[in-house]
């Protein structure tokens, strides 16, 4: 019997997890395709099935704000030089250790260009390995918008340059790449659509279900959402779901200092807790969800078919979530609630709204990780 080819999967999670948590869902079904993967990620670690997937995990680095300007190490301390240089070197021993059939780097150079100090070694010793491996981007359906004159051109380089393909985890029958990446023509011989990536794992149970009959609000795997949080916990009382549980998922992130804030703060009827491995099978049992707009939760409730109100993350340089909901509302899939000026009266007018209207459904496709495994199996074929 052949040997299974080898994936080596670079993640690097710098506010929320939710980069990881799509690795994650892809990682699941390489894994169960046969595939021998190993996950290397750069951020703090995260409790996250992998299905199998050996994780090995970096000395971690976070970003302190919503521009990514700032990184600090698993201390608080500001990275420097020598700490770059130790993590690039750690980085290309695991390289040289898994010897992979095929390397994929998770946004880059798409995104995650203040890891360039690790990944362009890590894609040089790759191209320039006898033993060339398959050298892949993975990446989600909207990117943010670049202000910063070259970037453009200086991501169309290095595409070129290293990648034989790129995977671009979404339809582009709702969205293609060239709405949010000018150069995207001159690489559409290197593009490949998968279908969006979602986690199934929830299970639709009975009257005693997780999420049966509740609000699930959760403010993604960041440390960004508190203040949804606090107005929602509002809203209950002034909308037609305050006979309802309301449980509110707290990113895994946020500070126990401020943790234990929310839980304090919450009312009776709401319940504050950590986010859970289930939030899959909470939004399967759930009346309502509220939350961000990051990619995994959206496309998780287009699968649980809940009614939704999605008040997207428009802080820093982020454009992408704002411009994914508005792109469903107009199809009538879900109901928006603007971050900017929300207040509990606005909320629980837009929970009475989605309450009152169908389920969330969309005619886009979301087979994005059962695609890839099989992208990925044609194209090893195919050398």
């Amino acid at each position: 019997m052949a040997e299974p080819y080898r994936i080596l999967f670079y993640v690097q999670h710098l506010l929320g997890i939710g980069h990881l948590r799509r690795t994650a869902t892809l990682s699941r079904n390489l894994v169960r395709a046969g595939f021998d993967v190993t996950v290397v990620s750069g951020g703090h670690p995260i409790d996250i099935d992998l299905g199998g997937a050996d994780l090995v995990q970096l000395p971690a680095t976070r970003a302190t704000d919503l521009f990514f300007k700032k990184l600090v190490d698993e201390d608080g301390q500001e990275i420097d030089d020598g700490w770059r240089d130790m993590r690039a070197g750690r980085l290309l021993d695991i390289y040289k250790d898994v010897q992979p059939h095929i390397l994929i780097t998770e946004l880059f150079p798409f995104g995650r260009r203040q890891m360039r100090f690790e990944l362009l070694p890590l894609l040089e010793a790759a191209k320039s390995d006898p033993d060339k491996p398959l050298i892949i981007s993975s990446v989600r359906d909207i990117l943010v918008a670049q202000t910063k004159p070259g970037r453009n051109d200086e991501m169309l380089a290095l595409v070129r340059k290293y990648f034989d393909h790129v995977m671009v985890h979404g339809d582009p029958d709702l969205i293609s790449l060239d709405r949010t990446f000018p150069h995207t023509e001159a690489i559409k011989d290197l593009i490949t659509y998968t279908g969006y990536v979602v986690d199934r794992t929830g299970v639709k149970g009975g009257g005693d279900a997780p999420g049966e009959g509740e609000v699930i609000v959760s403010s993604g795997g960041g440390a960004v959402g508190e203040a949804l949080l606090k107005t929602a916990m509002q809203a209950r009382e002034l909308s037609q779901a305050s006979d309802r549980t309301w449980r509110m998922m707290v990113g895994a992130t946020v500070e126990a200092q401020k943790f234990d804030e929310l839980q304090s703060m919450a009312p009776e009827g709401v319940v504050v807790e950590r986010a859970r491995r289930d939030f899959t099978t909470l939004l399967m049992n759930c009346d309502l969800s509220i939350s961000q707009g990051g990619y995994n939760t959206v496309m998780e409730i287009l699968h649980a078919k809940c009614k939704a109100v999605i008040v997207p993350y428009a802080g820093g340089v982020e454009t992408e979530q704002t411009m994914r909901a508005e792109l469903l509302a107009s199809r009538g899939v879900l109901h928006i609630a603007d971050e900017d000026g929300l207040t509990p009266e606005k909320l629980a007018q837009k929970v009475d709204e989605a309450l009152s209207g169908p389920p969330s459904s969309a005619e886009i496709d979301v087979n994005g990780a059962e695609k890839s495994a099989d992208l990925l199996k044609e194209w090893m074929s195919a050398r």
